[in-house]
């Protein structure tokens, strides 16, 4: 194998497992981080139900389906930049 044949898959990855990296932080922070703080909004409500549930329910489901689009338009340009897309 050539070396920028190796220097593109090698940039390839790095860009992948940067981006894998981000969208794990962010999910983590929706998952866990957000819930935890929660407790301070329930003194509040929207639609009978308190902030403090709402958010991290409602908010935490419209978060995970913005990152799966985000994350394979993001892959599909790595890809495309690295010569790795499907595309014919």
């Amino acid at each position: 194998m050539s070396d920028a044949t190796e220097n593109t898959r090698q940039r390839h990855w790095s860009r992948t497992r940067n981006l894998t990296f981000l969208v794990l932080a962010i999910w983590f922070v929706f998952a866990f981080v957000v819930p935890w703080n929660a407790q301070a909004l329930n003194a509040y409500s929207f639609l009978g139900f308190p902030l403090g549930y709402y958010f991290p329910v409602q908010g935490s489901l419209i978060i995970f389906v913005l990152l799966i689009f985000f994350q394979n338009w993001k892959q599909d340009q790595i890809d495309d930049e690295a010569g790795m897309s499907d595309k014919n």
